[in-house]
């Protein structure tokens, strides 16, 4: 038996402390893999607690099959939790790892055969009879995988279950995890602040920064159409190139949108899409273009929805499969702070008898104007942003580009290049969508 979830207005804060969980609402069907995606701090390991009764809910309510569960104990939900640090006992063999809830569940009955069959499903089979300090990283989380799945449970919580692992065992993992739950058919929550793994596992993707749920939709959807410019920024690699604009509409000229030195000319007539960008007359305006929005143009003619823009190799990085190319346009990048969620002010600390900042305060400070994330909300929307200060020596890179890898670039030549403006994305100075239409998107659950 599976278990449907559900989250209605759920808040829980900390000490009379900010909300670390902020009013989510979220539907989760019965056999449904659902990720809960978004950077460190943004409150998606609390709503995973939440849901498993480890830690209480201070406003909203949890459903579990349509009852009221808030006062449920763990115990009485049926649900298994899979740890990010594993939590096996180290004076355990694997078997009696996997065994334990078994045993706390009904102390009579054998556990041997279900801790057989599971371990045959997962393939170690030859680990049963070691203890943990004997097994490597991808070992001890098949092993906390193993004590989940024995107890046959309606629900999975998964908090960050490969964070701990290299790459290559990472991605191995994952396809497992992917394929073992699928069979199983069990409702299944899981929770990563890699977007990649959020892609490659879910059926649908909760995006959430600050505790505040931002997008809710399938892989495909919520890159494609991302709700606003944190979800554009967060999902997809490389990240999305996001560019200053400046909208221009005139009565008898075509509408334009400045990048500073390059324009983009919308052609006419305007799609329904690109008249909604009247309204934005005079103002700024974010613009968002994926590396494969915009293409080098090898000799041919822009196709239908392409318009010229030209820039300056600056940097290439071969991939094996592919090249991104940094282009240099003259445009201007969005000025955007780190995508980590808020943190809690830092306690005062007596001062050091040495004045001015030390050196990691100045590598500090440094790595923090070096970073990217969602665009600087402004307190006056209809002043224009102030210019960045490109680093000296060299001019700032603000197009990254994918093309194929056998292109022949060299540093410093000028690229004719082709922007589909069918894969324009245009986000108001909040950083909200606007083009494509919001209407585009399904409202985020209720």
């Amino acid at each position: 038996m599976t278990r449907a979830i559900s989250l209605h207005d759920v808040s829980k804060s900390y000490a009379r402390g900010p909300r670390v969980v902020d009013r989510v609402s979220l539907d989760i069907a019965p056999g449904e893999f659902l990720v809960l995606l978004g950077p460190s701090g943004c409150g998606k390991s609390t709503v995973l607690r939440m849901i498993a009764g480890l830690e209480e809910i201070d406003d909203g309510r949890l459903l579990l099959d349509g009852e009221y569960a808030n006062d449920w104990l763990p115990a009485e939900r049926d649900i298994a939790m899979v740890f990010q640090n594993f939590a096996l006992y180290p004076s355990m063999t694997s078997r009696d790892n996997i065994g334990f809830p078994l045993r706390i569940e009904a102390p009579a009955a054998d556990p041997g055969p279900r801790v057989d069959a599971t371990a045959r499903m997962l393939g170690i089979e030859d680990l049963l009879d070691r203890f943990p300090g004997q097994l490597s990283g991808g070992e001890r989380q098949r092993v906390a995988m193993g004590r989940a799945i024995a107890r046959h449970p309606s629900a999975f919580l998964m908090d960050e279950p490969l964070s701990n692992l290299d790459a290559k065992l990472r991605n191995h993992l994952r396809a497992e995890i992917s394929q073992l739950t699928r069979e199983l058919g069990v409702t299944t929550v899981y929770v990563t602040h890699d977007q990649s793994e959020a892609m490659s596992l879910g059926d649908r993707v909760a995006v959430l920064r600050g505790g505040v749920l931002q997008q809710v939709g399938s892989p495909r959807e919520v890159y494609a159409l991302p709700r606003n410019v944190f979800v554009a920024a967060f999902i997809g690699t490389p990240r999305i190139n996001l560019l200053r604009g400046l909208v221009r509409a005139p009565l008898d000229g075509a509408m334009t949108v400045s990048l500073g030195k390059q324009y983009l000319r919308l052609p006419e007539p305007l799609s329904l899409d690109h008249q909604l960008l009247r309204v934005q007359q005079g103002r700024e305006v974010i613009v968002g273009l994926r590396s494969e929005a915009v293409r080098i143009a090898k000799h041919s003619a822009a196709r239908p929805g392409e318009v010229p823009l030209t820039g300056l190799v600056e940097h290439m990085e071969f991939q094996g499969h592919e090249t991104l190319v940094h282009f240099n346009t003259g445009s201007r990048p969005a000025v955007v702070p780190e995508l980590e969620a808020p943190r809690p002010a830092a306690r005062p600390v007596r001062r050091r008898r040495r004045e001015g900042p030390g050196v990691l305060d100045r590598l500090r400070e440094r790595a923090g104007s070096l970073r990217a994330g969602p665009v600087v909300v402004l307190e006056h929307p209809h002043e224009p942003l102030p210019e960045p200060a490109p680093p000296e020596g060299r001019l700032p890179g603000d197009l990254v580009v994918r093309t194929t890898p056998d292109i022949r670039l060299r540093h410093g030549m000028q690229v004719p290049l082709l922007v589909d403006l069918a894969h324009l994305f245009v986000f108001d100075q909040h950083g909200d969508r606007i083009c494509p239409s919001p209407a585009h998107l399904p409202d985020l659950e209720q």
